[in-house]
């Protein structure tokens, strides 16, 4: 099978969801082909059946300062689409990629390529409710030969927001567990000056409001008067300027690390103890999996899918949206027991596994593909 896979390939779920899918797929045998303005985070490996295809915007003074991404986007999928033979185009986000493949499609008359499209969470929360959006968000997903979301959460507030008929499969996030597993932290407390018996707790994020990266460096805050401990922060964004200032203003420096977008994600997350994401919303909570999957307890919010992927009192706990008080509790009592932190971890990865592993979760798209191709019912 050739499968076209469109994402933002920037350090998000997205993206990260995308990449990991099609590199799967690549080693099952179907011919892969990214195609996006740059190359995606984590497509990191060489591969025989992998090719990326990359998005030039011509410039042009009249396009200034908004150039035409999403045709010069549809162009490229069309352009790849005949010349590598592709049966699907699977976008990663609702806007603009579900557009410019279905303007691909036009451009081709060709009922032979199929278009699916894979929503995510703020494509569906935050951008496509805007006024601006909605109405081509609606039509993107309307138009598209198969729909699926990443949680049922994220499937209800699809078919609620968009009063939309469209029928939308849940196909969850997955992880390797041959990748994502536990690892010595000894290297890391030395790398960060820590003692070896000391705590390392880990976040990972695009660092933008929604994470409320603040919230996790409070609730580290409170942890390290009681537990000895490190911060580790992986990931960028627009919100590191001000959590790096908060930490030069209360002397944490020496305690709090930001690691920016790191190549060795999984053996800083497998060397962790902890997990923290107390996000304001999460349509599945990508960074979460990964970490129980190695063996590292989840604190985080009952919010959106993460009650999909987190057990609470099992494999870690959800609270409220800000209650920083209640998380760093949470926090205190799994790291102050290493029996309870190590229960936690074996179950957590027990369950990743159980649930989400790549082995299991990769097929149904396939199958999706091929029921779509087939022109049989989705949904």
């Amino acid at each position: 099978m050739n499968i076209g896979i469109t994402c933002y390939p920037t350090f998000g779920g997205s993206g990260v969801v995308a990449t990991e899918l099609g590199i799967a797929m690549a080693h099952r045998g179907d011919d892969i082909h990214f195609i996006s303005y740059a190359l995606p985070s984590r497509l990191n490996i060489l591969h025989e059946r992998v090719r990326f295809h990359e998005v030039t915007v011509t410039p042009y003074p009249l396009f200034d300062p908004y150039p035409p991404y999403t045709l010069a986007l549809a162009t490229k999928m069309a352009e790849v689409a005949v010349y590598e033979k592709l049966d699907v185009l699977h976008v990663h986000y609702a806007i603009p990629h579900a557009i410019s493949a279905h303007l691909a499609k036009q451009i081709l008359r060709s009922e032979h390529l199929k278009v699916i499209t894979t929503l995510h969470g703020t494509d569906i929360t935050l951008v496509g409710r805007d006024e601006s959006y909605l109405p081509i968000t609606k039509f993107g997903i309307e138009v598209s030969d198969g729909v699926t979301a990443v949680s049922q959460w994220l499937k209800d507030e699809t078919a609620a927001n968009f009063a939309t008929q469209k029928p939308i499969d849940v196909i969850p996030n997955f992880v390797d567990p041959e990748r994502f597993k536990r690892h010595d932290k000894s290297a890391f407390c030395h790398i960060f000056g820590g003692r070896p018996d000391d705590r390392l707790i880990c976040h990972v994020s695009n660092f933008r409001p929604v994470k409320r990266i603040m919230d996790v460096i409070e609730v580290f805050e409170k942890v390290t008067r009681v537990v000895p401990s490190r911060l580790l922060m992986v990931g960028d964004g627009p919100d590191r300027s001000r959590a790096e200032a908060y930490c030069r203003d209360r002397r944490l420096r020496d305690r709090v690390f930001f690691l920016g977008n790191v190549p060795n994600l999984e053996e800083i997350v497998g060397a962790s103890d902890l997990f923290l994401l107390p996000s304001e919303s999460e349509s599945f909570g990508m960074a979460a999996l990964e970490a129980l999957a190695s063996e590292v307890p989840v604190i985080a919010t009952r919010a959106g899918g993460l009650p999909e992927v987190v057990d609470d009192g099992v494999d870690g706990y959800l609270l409220p949206i800000g209650d920083i008080d209640g998380m760093a509790a949470r926090a205190i009592e799994i790291l102050s027991n290493d029996q309870l932190q190590r229960a936690m971890g074996r179950r957590a990865r027990e369950i990743a596994i159980e649930r989400f592993d790549v082995s299991k979760i990769v097929p149904r798209y396939r199958e999706l593909y091929e029921r779509v191709i087939a022109g049989a019912p989705v949904g």
